[in-house]
């Protein structure tokens, strides 16, 4: 379009692309007061990679990319203690100025595995972490325009943001953090909760330290992240500037800032930890599992009694007016404001000769004036076998990467339940919790922090999406955390895929769109809300 910096406007795949300048000069934190804290803006290389948009149409963009930068003073683990930032310059060939734009906090956190960006060699090449309890290599990110099934949590559903974020004008940080699995030559497990969160929000505090060194808007910061990564997207939003995790942001030389960030972005967040067995239960405990049996259903039952108690302890109203959500009406609460219009806008979308294909091979659904009806236990078959065993995260053996995310010191796994605890199986003498779970338990929780203690630093914007037939986790988990939003009076987007299952991303152009509708960043303005 041959428009220069500083005016115009130019589009990918129907998203309004700023070509703007900044909002003016900003004072820029000393290098002494930052110390070794302080961004270097002239350590970078420039690349040029290919996005395709939601439309199918690739775009050029050019941008600046900084490498691994050391994000705390005192890092346990520079390797996984450090971010990668990605500045575009040049989209289509046309120059953009991305300093005052929105900054896309983009997280590859998967099972609360550690996660690097060290070895990362450009955008969305950061993050080692894989699903809870799987192996392998994060699968390789697919285009925007075919961004959809059932993707890696540490792959596909996020690079695809990434990607089209910069395309979009958006700065990107992607920041690494410990995880789980990290042991030091004394046998010591050092990225084990909270590390990950504090971690994450080290990284935010330095971006924001670094306010007019790093390009983009520190106060529109919007997080990202998927499954694990996705719970520590919700709880980096809802815990923004909290105290309680001050002495752990102290101990690592995290830069004196705030972390608070301005919206969250979380796809199936695996979170809520300690409820998480109940909410299984209710959610998937008469489903069998992939070899046809059926769990322990006196478990189960305990657990689903467990589930009714916390969540009538929740207080929370459904979203549409619908009222007080327990354990007696949310299955009703799911099929009515989520699993029909769901399927509803899946069917809508098709061809009719696909669509009637479709009905004939579910015929569960009632398809009636364009749209679709049918009851819970129907979509329980519909979707099938469960994906995990019973207890689901806490388990009697300890053999969870949930139980490794609570270990200590040389203890590889622990319990973090009541209920797991007493009824463990591999030798345990002591039926009482270790005294530190319960700290624990709030630092890793954004329930904590919106229901039991709201904070007014959280985030006041959230886009939470699950699929539909994702059995990782109960399809409650995400329904509470945009309930527990709502209630507090912020704006929340939330849905789910139909017929999707763990990771599915099937509309990123909208999520960038998002990020322009509640930031205020709009073309050809260089005013934000």
């Amino acid at each position: 379009m041959g428009i220069g910096a500083g005016a115009g406007v130019a589009a990918v795949g129907g998203l309004a692309l700023s070509a703007q300048a900044s909002s003016g000069a900003t004072t820029s934190p000393a290098t002494s007061e930052l110390g070794s804290l302080a961004f270097d803006p002239d350590a970078h290389t420039e690349l040029t990679t290919t996005v395709t948009d939601p439309a199918g149409a690739e775009h050029s963009v050019t941008y600046r990319f900084w490498k691994a930068i050391t994000y705390v003073a005192k890092p346990v683990d520079e390797k996984y203690q450090s971010l990668n930032v990605s500045v575009p310059v040049k989209i289509d060939g046309t120059a953009v100025d991305a300093s005052n734009a929105p900054i896309l906090f983009a997280n590859s956190v998967g099972g609360y595995m550690p996660s690097s960006v060290a070895d990362a060699t450009g955008i969305g090449g950061g993050g080692s972490g894989g699903p809870m309890g799987g192996g392998g290599a994060p699968s390789p990110a697919p285009s925007a325009s075919n961004a959809t099934g059932d993707t890696n949590p540490t792959g596909g559903a996020l690079n695809t943001n990434q990607l089209l974020a910069l395309a979009a004008g958006y700065v990107v940080v992607e920041p690494g953090a410990r995880g789980r699995t990290l042991k030091n030559s004394a046998g010591e497990y050092y990225g084990v909760a909270p590390a990950a969160i504090v971690d994450l929000k080290a990284a935010v505090r330095y971006v924001r330290a670094n306010k007019g060194r790093i390009p983009g808007n520190t106060d529109r910061i919007v997080s990202a992240g998927t499954s694990a990564g996705g719970a520590l997207s919700s709880l980096l939003g809802a815990s923004g500037d909290s105290p309680v995790y001050a002495s752990y942001l102290k101990e690592i030389g995290a830069a004196d800032a705030s972390d608070a960030i301005f919206a969250t972005g979380a796809w199936c967040p695996i979170t809520d930890l300690e409820h998480a067995d109940g909410s299984y239960e209710w959610n998937w405990g008469t489903n069998a599992t992939s070899a046809g049996t059926a769990v322990d259903q006196t478990v189960s039952k305990e657990l689903r009694a467990q589930f009714a108690e916390y969540q009538a302890s929740l207080k929370l109203k459904g979203l549409s007016g619908f009222g007080r959500l327990t354990a007696r009406n949310y299955d009703e609460y799911l099929v009515r404001q989520y699993l029909e219009p769901s399927a509803t806008t899946f069917l809508a979308a098709l061809s009719d000769s696909a669509r009637t294909t479709y009905l004939a091979a579910n015929t569960f659904i009632t398809w009636k004036n364009g749209k679709a009806s049918f009851t819970w236990a129907d979509f329980l078959t519909h979707v099938g076998a469960r994906k995990k065993n019973v207890p689901s995260f806490d388990a009697f053996d300890l053999s969870t990467g949930e139980n490794n995310e609570f270990g200590a010191g040389t203890t590889l796994a622990r319990h973090f339940t009541a209920y797991g605890q007493k009824n463990d199986t591999t030798g345990l003498t002591d039926k009482r919790l270790d005294s530190d779970i319960p700290e624990l338990l709030r630092l890793m929780n954004p329930m904590y922090h919106l229901v039991d203690k709201p904070n007014s630093g959280r985030s006041k914007h959230w886009w939470i999406r699950l699929g539909a037939k994702d059995s990782d986790t109960s399809l409650t988990v995400s329904a509470n955390l945009a309930a527990a939003a709502h209630g507090l009076g912020d704006d929340v987007s939330h849905l789910y895929y139909w017929d999707q299952g763990h990771g599915a991303n099937t509309d990123p152009g909208d999520f960038i769109a998002w990020i322009e509708k509640v930031t205020g960043y709009k073309a050809g303005r260089e005013d934000a809300k």
